[in-house]
C-alpha cells in the first residue's frame, strides 16, 4: 500500500498561474493520495469507448486477390486495444488542454481586475483571505484528530509541519478558488469547452440518492480496503450536506491479491442488497473489518435484521460472482487500478480516498456546472 502524501495537485495537475510575477494556486484543494493498490506490475488500463471507424485510414485496408480487409475486420481483432488507446488519448489531451484553459482564462481576470483595482494579483489574493493564511494550533489538532486514519499511525508531532503546510495551501486555494469565482461573475466567462466524461454501466449496482440528481458519484470500492474504510465517512458526509443533489453507486472492486476476504464481502453485500440492506451492512463492515469471514457475514445479516436462510443460501451459492466479476472488469476498463476510485459525472476524482474539501470542491463545481444559464 503506498504511502500517505501530502501534494497541492488538482484535478488536472499542479499548476500555477503567474499573473504580475505573482504567483496563484489553480484548481482543487490539496489531495491526499490514498488508496488500496495492486501491484505495481498490474497494467493500467483505460476505458473501452467504442469508436467509429478512423476517416484518415484507407478502405479497405489491403485486398488479398479479390478479397478487401476493412477496418471493420481489424477491430474484430483488436478493437478493444485500438479503443484504450482512443480513451488514454482523449483523457490526457482533455488534461492537458483543460489545465492550460484554466490558466489563461484566471491570467486574463487577474490583468482585468488589477488595472481596474490598480492592486496586484497578491494584494488581491490576500484581500480575499481576509488575514492570515497561517492555521492555529487548534485547527491543525482538529485537523489531525478527525485524519488520522490516513496518517498511518503516525503522531501529531511527527505530521505537525504537514498539516500546517496543507491548510495553509488550502486556505489560499479557497481565496483563489472564492476570488476566481467572483471574477467570473462579473466578467461572465463563458466555456465552451467540455472534457472527456466517462459513462458506466450501473444497473444493478447499490445507490443512493435519485438517478435524476445532476451529479452522479461512482465508487469502486474493497469491503477489506483501509483506504475504502476512510473513505465512506466521506460519502456520508456528501450524502448529508447534499441529498438530493447527488446519486451514489457502489461497484464492486474487490482485490483479491490483497485482501483475501473482500470478494465474499462484496458478494455478501449485494445479497444484502437483496433484502433492502446494502447500506446497514455496508456500513457495519467497514466499522469492523476484521469480520469479513463467511460466518461473521451470516451473523451480521440476522443481526440487521435479514431473512437469515434467504441471505445464507444467496451467499453460499456464489449468486452475485458474476456481477462483482462485470463490475470489476468495468472497473479495469475504466482505468481503475486501485481502491478507492471516484468518479463525478464521468470524472476520476485524483487522490484515493480524498478528504471532504477536495469531494466538496468538485461537487460544488459539477452542480455549478449543471445550472441553466440564463
Amino acid at each position: 500500500m503506498p504511502k500517505v502524501v501530502f501534494s497541492t495537485r488538482s484535478h488536472r495537475g499542479a499548476t500555477r498561474v503567474r499573473s504580475s510575477g505573482v504567483a496563484i494556486l489553480l484548481g482543487a484543494a490539496v489531495v491526499v493520495a490514498a488508496s488500496c493498490r495492486e501491484s505495481a506490475a498490474t497494467p493500467q488500463r483505460q476505458v473501452v469507448q467504442q469508436s467509429a471507424s478512423r476517416t484518415d485510414l484507407p478502405d479497405p485496408l489491403a485486398t488479398v486477390g479479390g478479397e478487401k480487409i476493412a477496418i471493420a475486420d481489424v477491430r474484430a481483432r483488436v478493437g478493444e486495444q485500438l479503443d484504450l488507446l482512443d480513451a488514454q488519448y482523449r483523457r490526457a489531451r482533455d488534461k492537458i488542454i483543460g489545465s492550460a484553459l484554466d490558466t489563461i482564462v484566471l491570467e486574463k481576470l487577474i490583468d482585468t481586475e488589477a488595472k481596474k483595482t490598480g492592486k496586484t494579483a497578491q494584494q488581491l489574493l490576500t484581500a480575499e483571505i481576509g488575514g492570515s493564511p497561517e492555521p492555529s494550533d487548534v485547527e491543525i489538532a482538529t485537523w489531525y484528530k478527525e485524519n488520522q486514519s490516513r496518517l498511518g499511525g503516525r503522531t501529531l508531532e511527527q505530521t505537525r509541519k504537514q498539516i500546517a503546510d496543507f491548510l495553509k495551501k488550502q486556505r489560499v486555494q479557497e481565496a483563489s478558488d472564492k476570488l476566481e469565482k467572483r471574477l467570473r461573475a462579473e466578467v461572465k466567462v463563458a466555456t465552451n469547452f467540455e472534457p472527456y466524461r466517462l459513462t458506466f454501466s450501473n444497473a444493478g449496482a447499490p445507490t443512493i440518492g435519485p438517478e435524476s440528481a445532476p451529479v452522479t458519484l461512482v465508487e469502486f470500492s474493497d469491503f477489506q480496503c483501509p483506504y475504502c474504510r476512510a473513505a465512506a465517512p466521506t460519502l456520508r458526509q456528501v450524502v448529508s450536506k447534499y441529498g438530493d443533489k447527488v446519486h451514489i453507486v457502489y461497484r464492486q472492486y474487490p482485490i483479491a491479491s490483497l485482501h483475501p476476504f473482500a470478494l465474499k464481502a462484496a458478494e455478501a453485500s449485494l445479497c444484502a442488497n437483496e433484502q433492502g440492506k446494502f447500506w446497514p451492512l455496508h456500513d457495519r463492515m467497514f466499522d469492523d473489518q476484521t469480520k469479513l469471514g463467511v460466518s461473521d457475514l451470516k451473523q451480521q445479516a440476522r443481526e440487521l435484521g435479514m431473512d437469515g436462510k434467504k441471505f445464507d443460501a444467496c451467499l453460499d451459492a456464489g449468486k452475485y460472482v458474476e456481477q462483482v466479476q462485470n463490475d470489476m472488469k468495468e472497473g479495469q476498463r475504466s482505468g481503475v487500478t486501485g481502491t478507492p476510485a471516484i468518479f463525478l459525472n464521468g470524472r476520476v476524482v485524483e487522490g484515493g480516498s480524498v478528504p471532504f474539501p477536495v469531494l466538496q470542491a468538485l461537487i460544488d463545481k459539477e452542480l455549478a456546472r449543471a445550472k441553466p444559464t440564463s
